[in-house]
């Protein structure tokens, strides 16, 4: 009971405390910050591990973001300082899991379980939908971050054809290697945490390495996936009045790629449900 009691409030002023200074640094918007909470507070209070997944996506992201901002004002036609992320945003990229992690905390009556079909197929196909998911929030960020950085020449995704820094669906090397090494830090918070907070065989303990590797696979997965969407059913364009790629047509707006069906967030949500699914599937197969 008294853990009961603890963890929640444990959970409720990490969540503040990071969700105000978020705010302050124009990481996120007053929207985004409550929702940031909100969000934080469930995963916390459900697990840590749950937790230390959503606050190493947020972290390194919200670093990434500040990094070569110069740059990326050119760049970005929609830039904002620091990021400011608003609530849809932050449900884009924690939503599911949020849901996900409270099936699994009921399932399991408050347990830390292990990446294990025999114990249950169910809690192990739901706990690879939330690595999926972060590895592939993780990977579609390092990737865009990193990725507009780098001095390459980005490609379209569907053609290979060189296009401008910027457009939706463009890849570089540098943003795929990106993509593979933000899911492999999800993964191995995963199992770094897990050692600490579940009980297991050691057999079946020292299985969860595996999630590394295939967490890896799921944060360039993760990311191909969001490019493709990008270069297909999301619009590029280059406007000749600001000499910028932009999301939107209009009358000075010359079409790289892709058609207005999907914005960024739907992209984003698409590509995230998709990796779930995949890594659910693979977690099952492989633990």
């Amino acid at each position: 009971m008294e853990k009961n009691v603890i963890q929640p409030l444990i959970a409720a002023s990490i969540s503040f405390l990071i969700a105000t200074r978020a705010y302050r640094r124009k990481s996120l918007d007053l929207s985004g910050a409550i929702c940031g909470f909100l969000v934080m507070s469930i995963h916390l209070a459900l697990g840590y591990r749950y937790g230390a997944m959503l606050l190493v996506f947020f972290f390194t992201s919200s670093k990434l973001t500040k990094v070569g901002e110069e740059k990326k004002r050119r760049v970005d036609a929609d830039f904002k300082e620091g990021g400011q992320r608003n609530w849809i945003q932050v449900l884009s990229n924690a939503g599911i899991a949020m849901v996900l992690v409270v099936i699994i905390w009921k399932l399991t009556r408050g347990q830390d379980k292990c990446l294990d079909s025999k114990d249950s197929t169910l809690v192990t196909s739901l706990l690879g939908g939330i690595i999926g998911h972060y590895c592939c929030c993780n990977g579609d960020t390092w990737s865009s971050e990193l990725g507009v950085l780098s001095d390459a020449q980005p490609r379209l995704i569907t053609t290979f054809k060189p296009v401008r820094k910027g457009t939706n669906g463009g890849v570089t090397l540098a943003g795929l290697l990106a993509a593979a090494a933000a899911g492999s830090v999800i993964g191995l918070t995963f199992a770094v945490f897990g050692f600490f907070t579940t009980k297991c065989t050691y057999d079946v303990a020292v299985k969860q390495l595996l999630v590394i590797p295939l967490s890896a696979l799921a944060g360039l997965c993760g990311s191909l996936i969001d490019s493709l969407l990008g270069a297909t059913l999301q619009f590029s364009g280059f406007c000749t009045v600001r000499n910028k790629v932009v999301g939107k047509p209009g009358p000075t707006v010359k079409r790289i790629s892709g058609i207005s069906i999907l914005d960024n967030n739907a992209v984003n949500l698409v590509s995230i449900l998709l990796t779930t699914l995949l890594t659910s599937i693979a977690c099952v197969y492989i633990f």
